[in-house]
């Protein structure tokens, strides 16, 4: 994703893929047009944090019901998660991350490991190295991320796992810059890779990247690499709004690089009025795709034709939503609060909205 809350500026991005073995049910169901491997995820990151202000949750019936129960309910199978080296508080660190993701396991979820490889968000416009590994000549820095790797990897054991986040420009810049120091990038990718497949075998390993444009030259500069699945962020806002764009691209993408695909972020808004004082990354009618306006229909139909995109491709795997949870929890006049309210996947009473129902299996 890519932004930092209390701005209403920056560059993002969201999903996933395949497992050789199911967490699920071994049967069959009646009517199956998807398997139980078909991953059906959303990004809640800021749920630990979003938690301690205790939240009250209703079902679309008006029932009070759990955040996390009711994503089970709906069919969400699989959780999204950011790792962060060593942020300025425990939020997105990694024993945070490790002690949620035990949790989310408890509740029969998958996990999906978002590992940014710095202290802060890393996306398109910002792959900085952590400030305790910054004065590190590169094969210190290069053993760091081995051994970093390996301990989250191990620990966690995620059934999913981003060797960065939206990597565009590569990550741990400069050192990893795909652009200047395509070399050191390759051998930074290939110790972080190469450590998971020791640590946690059974992992899919993903590559991902912010959108559509110039994916294809990204993916050809990594087609050595030894991983599993392709990532795309898509996010009309920044990426386009042509959904056939989209998905020719991905399907080029996977036939032409021999993967399995995955869209690894999106999200789109049920409005454009707000909840709190934080200005929302979302909210003016030019920012939407025709025929999807920003209604709890239109959010609903743009989720759908994602999962529908991703479905249809020989090698689709499955879909994320980013910021499922990004309520304004910190009150309706905060001003450094949620900028993503509006695209929640729980109204302004925090009620279930219909795009919930798109992530049940058919």
């Amino acid at each position: 994703m890519t932004f930092k809350y209390g701005t209403a500026v920056l560059f993002m991005v969201l999903i996933l893929f395949s497992c050789n073995s199911s967490d699920d049910s071994n049967e069959t169901p009646v009517n199956p047009p998807e398997t139980t491997d078909f991953i059906s995820a959303v990004d809640i990151s800021s749920w630990p944090e979003i938690a301690s202000t205790n939240p009250v949750f209703q079902d679309a019936d008006g029932n009070e019901q759990g955040f996390l129960e009711q994503l089970k309910s709906y069919g969400v199978n699989t959780v999204r998660l950011r790792l962060w080296v060593n942020p300025l508080n425990e939020h997105s660190g990694y024993n945070e991350v490790k002690a949620f993701a035990s949790q989310l396991k408890a509740q029969g979820f998958k996990i999906w490991l978002s590992v940014h490889y710095s202290d802060t968000w890393a996306d398109p416009a910002n792959q900085e190295i952590p400030e305790a590994w910054k004065n590190l000549n590169f094969d210190g820095l290069n053993a760091e991320v081995g051994e970093y790797t390996q301990m989250v990897a191990k620990e966690i054991q995620p059934e999913y796992i981003q060797i960065g986040n939206e990597i565009n420009p590569g990550f741990l810049l400069p050192e990893g810059d795909i652009n200047t120091n395509y070399m050191q990038f390759k051998t930074l990718m290939e110790t972080a890779i190469s450590e998971v497949r020791v640590a946690s075998p059974a992992s899919k390993i993903m590559i991902h990247f912010a959108g559509t444009e110039h994916a294809d030259w990204f993916f050809g500069q990594v087609d050595a690499l030894d991983y599993d699945i392709i990532g795309l962020s898509f996010y009309p806002i920044w990426h386009g709004k042509s959904l056939t764009a989209l998905q020719n691209t991905m399907a080029n993408l996977s036939s032409k690089y021999d993967k399995d695909i995955v869209i690894a972020e999106t999200a789109y808004p049920f409005t454009l009025d707000w909840n709190d004082w934080t200005n929302n990354i979302v909210g003016q009618e030019d920012q939407l795709i025709t025929g999807y306006p920003a209604s709890p229909q239109g959010q609903f139909d743009f989720l759908k034709s994602i999962k529908t995109i991703t479905q249809d491709l020989e090698r689709g795997i499955g879909f994320c939503y980013w910021g499922a949870e990004l309520i304004a929890w910190k009150g309706t006049e905060a001003t450094n609060g949620s900028p993503w309210e509006n695209q929640a996947l729980f109204d302004f009473n925090n009620t279930a909205l219909p795009v919930l129902e798109v992530f049940k299996a058919e």
